[in-house]
């Protein structure tokens, strides 16, 4: 969101109250109480490359909040995956930069892994792990958004118990890394920091020549699919074998070498949108020289298009599958009052974007934070398109340096290569506003290189480059649109920010709005009042686009369609199911 007046006006506010992180927890949501150490986003973490074969690492590690030089004593125990933070992960302290968040645990491999490579994989990490198995360092990942994996068959005993540690160094806002809203003293715009381990930590066993990541993608009016399938191990004579189901029957089945794309040709291919979320099963395999299958994973895609074009006055317009779509959500910072970054359950992370639905919205932006691989993937079930946003870096004069800027390239491709197989995902954002930005017609062009496929903004609100797919506009409470572009389709990427205190429902005893409001029925009756100022600037001048600010409160923002603990829709909803139904139509 905007970084200035509002925020100029309540950040001493804001700061006057923002708590340090204790052990008393705030505000609770009613997934809270249901999280205990056995069960813990259970779910297989990576729905799109899916084996039968893995073990969840995710429960009560041991853990140490140690100081530059001191010896780690892993005398308290967190529950992972959430931040050392949050209330859920039994900790809630803070993680000073010069301090080292230390993590261990055991575990046994099951008997049937004993002849293969075994994978451990880590969601998401904030930011610097440096990770040893039995004493021996077996890699070590820079970044707070990624999945990374490492092969720790070399460094396993035989038999027996083995030990995993997890060592987490996290600069946040003293440094140049990528780090969206979170700093070390909340307050105003900005969050509770999350540090260390925040999504699923799994292992699982592999043959020696493998399947280890699908890149998919689909042209819809010739019902193709294309799977470039990449193979890790010797592969000489070996082939790859594809099945494609719609609802539990096979349309379409492909074959190639290994290393060489799979390409499906489905008949009457049905198209992926918000109103209709087509998804087709993909079984994929691969084979030896004598046709014996060593590999096998479960995916799914979708077919689905997503272009700037003409709508029916002549003007650019964002086109899903080929006909103009207005595409409305709320801003969506996916932050949590018990586990900060880390959602206590996918039914939660379900319960979001279900609401979203249920209020007529057909898309959201998710603001300079990644989430997990499941969430994506609820995306994809339900239908709720998606504006993606990298996570911003400092303004500081450290974002300048060159450091600076080889985390934000290697993160940024990072996140379009992780998450680049989701029909949800219909844009990358660069930037947000103009913070950390530099080299803007270049990186959008990069972006625009890796991935064809999604709309690319260069930034969203204030510093625009005159570059990428959208011309995007920031107004509060607004709303406004930008004029004509001679390529791109305006959109206003944040407005509103209504905000309403519902006692009993807030982080703080105090906080704000970019406009507050003493009633629902007068803040619905202002919401209102705005989705038909839209409706008359997507008449004219072709507003494409909007992003109302803010799906939750947020800490000391009060401005969120839903409370921060998610139990109250503050305004009327059958009023705003129906403005905004009539906005789309």
């Amino acid at each position: 969101m905007s970084i200035q007046g509002a925020f100029a006006l309540f950040l001493c506010v804001a700061s006057a109250f923002a708590p340090a992180i204790g052990s008393a927890q705030r505000l609770k949501t009613r997934w809270t109480d249901t999280v205990t150490p056995d069960k813990v986003h259970a779910e297989y973490p990576r729905p799109q490359l899916v084996r039968e074969r893995w073990m969840n690492l995710n429960g009560l590690w041991e853990f140490s909040n140690i100081g530059k030089g001191q010896t780690p004593d892993y005398s308290r125990q967190i529950l992972v995956p959430f931040p050392v933070e949050s209330y859920l992960s039994r900790i809630q302290e803070a993680v000073p930069p010069e301090h080292t968040a230390a993590y261990r645990r055991t575990f046994r491999l099951p008997e049937g892994w004993r002849h293969m490579r075994v994978l451990l994989h880590f969601g998401a990490v904030d930011w610097r792990a440096v990770v040893h198995v039995n004493g021996e360092q077996v890699g070590e990942h820079q970044g707070g958004y990624d999945p990374f994996t490492l092969d720790i068959t070399g460094a396993l005993k035989p038999y027996g118990e083995q030990t995993l540690t997890v060592d987490v160094t996290d600069p946040t806002d003293t440094w140049a890394e990528p780090r969206g809203k979170q700093v070390l003293k909340p307050g105003g715009i900005f969050y509770t920091s999350t540090t260390g381990i925040w999504q699923t930590v799994w292992l699982e066993p592999v043959p020696q020549t493998s399947i280890s990541s699908l890149k998919m993608r689909s042209v819809p009016e010739q019902g193709e699919l294309r799977v470039d399938a990449a193979v890790t191990g010797p592969a000489e004579g070996f082939a790859l074998h594809e099945e494609v189901l719609y609802k539990g029957r096979i349309v379409a089945k492909a074959s190639a070498a290994a290393g060489e794309p799979l390409v499906a040709n489905v008949r009457d291919a049905q198209l992926w949108s918000p109103e209709h979320p087509n998804l087709y099963d993909l079984r994929i395999w691969l084979t030896d020289e004598l046709d014996n299958k060593v590999d096998s994973v479960e995916s799914y895609s979708a077919f689905r298009e997503v272009s700037i074009g003409k709508d029916a006055l002549g003007r650019n317009a964002i086109l899903l599958n080929g006909k103009p779509t207005f595409m409305v959500g709320p801003l969506d910072q996916g932050f949590w009052p018990d586990g900060l970054y880390t959602a206590p359950s996918e039914s939660a992370m379900q319960y979001d974007i279900s609401v979203l639905k249920r209020l007529g919205f057909n898309m959201l932006r998710k603001h300079v934070k990644v989430e997990p691989d499941r969430y994506y993937y609820l995306c994809d079930k339900l239908g709720m398109l998606v504006f993606q946003d990298m996570p911003s870096k400092d303004n500081g004069p450290a974002s300048t340096s060159k450091e600076s800027k080889v985390n934000f390239e290697r993160e940024l491709k990072a996140m379009i290569e992780a998450r680049r197989n989701h029909p949800s995902i219909v844009c990358w954002v660069v930037f947000n506003e103009g913070w950390g930005q530099y080299d803007t017609p270049r990186l959008t062009r990069e972006v625009k290189e890796l991935d064809p496929t999604r709309l690319v903004d260069n930034a969203s609100g204030w510093t625009d480059a005159g570059v990428g797919d959208l011309k995007d506009v920031h107004d509060y409470p607004g709303p406004s649109s930008p004029g004509p572009d001679e390529h791109r389709a305006p959109v206003l990427g944040e407005f509103g920010g209504l905000g309403l205190v519902v006692p009993g429902h807030t982080w703080l005893s105090k906080g704000w709005g970019y406009q507050s409001f003493k009633t629902s029925e007068a803040l619905t009756d202002r919401f209102v009042g705005l989705i038909r100022r839209l409706g008359e600037l997507r008449k004219n001048p072709g507003l494409s686009a909007a992003v109302y600010t803010q799906t939750t409160d947020v800490e000391s923002e009060l401005n969120g369609l839903m409370t921060y603990d998610r139990e109250i829709i503050k305004m009327d909803e059958s009023r705003i199911r129906k403005a905004i139904r009539e906005l789309r139509d």
